[in-house]
């Protein structure tokens, strides 16, 4: 297992370094320049403007700069922001709350609603129940996240006025009432997140328990007069949850990243949010910490799903 780890982690670092080097690479080549603000700003002289360039080290030649920012990036600095003048480390900081507050419920209340529903709807399989389930999955699945923010916003903000629309950065949890206010504006923006990633995932668990319901250890565990119930706890799910695991594992990382269609939609002052409003003003350094964090994310816990195989299945040998 030690041996199995240190190779991952040794052919992770090459993986990391042409992941940077391809993201440098295209938001260099990229159409756009960050100090496009400054050139309709009269006040602004060509002179100054070049100073500008200067101090943010854009006057540098690509390479020069691409390895300025790998060796500040894993010195944990990550530069500033083109835009605020503010360190990126700090505009990240300030939404991640935001965003794991939202985005992580939301994937959480997916995970504890699909796992469940897709275990009974492949018990049941063809009864009222697992049609029930399967039209649900197919339906949200098949919705885009903004076309049912924007139903919601419709229904329980216009029509029936619940919650409010417009998430309220701002708003802070001082008393029971400040907590409700949280709370109510938080429910549409999980709930649409949250039903969007358990569609997927029910079909997954559900599909994949039936591939092991067939197996001929689940036979012989019936027939050692085991229980239906420990039948499925102790053997089914261990085995049915590895491709459950992957999927899980892959979209963890995607909750730093945020929801980008679903922050729009509700306002919500996330990692998204971030992201959009710096590939608007052409914020490279912000682009680039944001994106290369998460393909650090993706790599990491790519290497936990491995490592997870073998507590769930001791048949696997690394």
């Amino acid at each position: 297992m030690t041996r199995y780890l240190l190779q991952r982690l040794l052919f992770s670092l090459p993986t990391l370094i042409a992941i940077s080097i391809v993201i440098f690479t295209i938001l260099t080549l990229a159409p756009g320049d960050p100090m496009g603000e400054f050139a309709t700003n009269p006040a602004i002289t060509a002179e100054v403007r070049e100073n500008i360039r200067r101090s943010l080290g854009l006057d540098q030649p690509p390479h020069l700069r691409y390895v300025k920012w790998v060796l500040a990036f894993f010195q944990g600095d990550m530069g500033y922001s083109f835009t605020s003048r503010a360190p990126v480390r700090q505009a990240i900081a300030e939404r991640l709350p935001t965003t794991l507050s939202v985005v992580g419920l939301g994937y959480v209340f997916a995970v504890l609603l699909a796992v469940p529903l897709g275990t009974i709807s492949a018990l049941k399989r063809h009864t009222a129940f697992d049609r029930a389930v399967t039209v649900f999955a197919f339906l949200w699945f098949s919705l885009p996240p903004f076309f049912t923010g924007l139903l919601f916003i419709l229904l329980f903000s216009v029509r029936l006025d619940w919650f409010p629309f417009i998430y309220n950065s701002t708003l802070e949890v001082r008393d029971w009432s400040s907590f409700v206010a949280q709370v109510k504006q938080s429910i549409m923006p999980i709930a649409v997140l949250g039903l969007y990633q358990s569609a997927m995932l029910m079909r997954f668990v559900r599909s994949s328990i039936l591939e092991q319901l067939n197996q001929q250890y689940v036979r012989t565990a019936y027939a050692k007069g085991l229980s239906a119930f420990a039948v499925v706890k102790r053997h089914v799910l261990r085995n049915a949850l590895i491709p459950v695991v992957t999927l899980v594992a892959l979209d963890i990382p995607a909750v730093f990243a945020g929801a980008l269609v679903t922050e729009q939609v509700f306002r919500v002052p996330g990692i998204g949010a971030l992201l959009i409003e710096s590939i608007y003003r052409n914020d490279t350094p912000v682009i680039m910490a944001i994106t290369f964090i998460y393909a650090i994310l993706i790599v990491a816990f790519n290497l936990i799903a491995d490592l997870l195989y073998g507590w769930l299945d001791p048949r696997v040998r690394y």
